[in-house]
């Protein structure tokens, strides 16, 4: 596979944000990024995103094929891999040759054994946030060069903002769905017991504090015994 140019990537990059309008689920923005990943760079044949959730678990998104997945596997069961260095350490973690690779004594010789014998990953992340990493795996030895690291980190870049932005705009809706419930709730006690604002916010406050159930559980309670 040749060498990608500044213009395969920029009319790449281009046909990805156009994709943005009107605006594609998260997943189908990442499965753009990993087929991108095995187009664009010479010596990729299969990618693949391992995300990082709450509480430390990880999971596998946006395979090329079912490989990269099977690898994300082995590296939760051993806890070491580039993928897991990647999303929770280092920036860029590169492998020409996993036969000669020592930083993973576990998990190098499966993937050998599996017929993968290099990679590259990437850290997904923002100035404050790390999303997880994205993948690139060949079943060849390959001397990775500044351009593929250059195309990847890109990629990585466009994951990022898209995981993150999702993320964000899911904790946002769950905010104002919580805002608008104890609303709901404030006024039916307003209602009930004849009292004001105040009152009515601190009265379930109390109660949430009293049974430690959360504020906004307390408010649906509220709105459910109204139905």
């Amino acid at each position: 596979m040749s060498q990608p140019t500044n213009h395969d990537l920029a009319m790449r990059m281009a046909e990805m944000s156009r994709n943005l309008v009107p605006k594609p689920s998260l997943d189908t923005i990442l499965d753009e990024v990993t087929a991108a990943a095995v187009d664009l760079i010479p010596g990729v044949d299969t990618a693949g995103i391992l995300l990082l959730e709450r509480g430390g678990k990880f999971r596998s998104i946006a395979t090329t094929s079912e490989l990269p997945h099977q690898l994300d596997i082995l590296q939760v069961t051993f806890q070491e891999g580039p993928c897991v260095q990647a999303a929770l350490a280092d920036t860029v973690v590169r492998t020409d040759d996993f036969r000669l690779e020592t930083r993973w004594p576990q998990y190098s010789p499966a993937v050998v054994e599996i017929g993968v014998l290099s990679g590259l990953s990437f850290k997904l992340y923002t100035a404050e946030r790390t999303a997880g990493a994205l993948n690139l795996f060949g079943f060849e030895p390959r001397t990775w060069d500044s351009n593929a690291e250059t195309v990847g980190s890109i990629l990585a870049a466009h994951a990022a903002a898209a995981i993150i932005a999702t993320q964000t705009q899911s904790q946002l809706n769950a905010a104002l769905l919580s805002r608008d419930r104890i609303g709901q709730a404030k006024g039916i006690i307003m209602e009930r017991f004849k009292v004001d604002s105040v009152r009515a916010f601190n009265m379930m406050r109390q109660l949430s504090q009293e049974s430690n159930v959360k504020l906004t559980d307390i408010a649906q309670r509220v709105i459910d015994s109204d139905a």
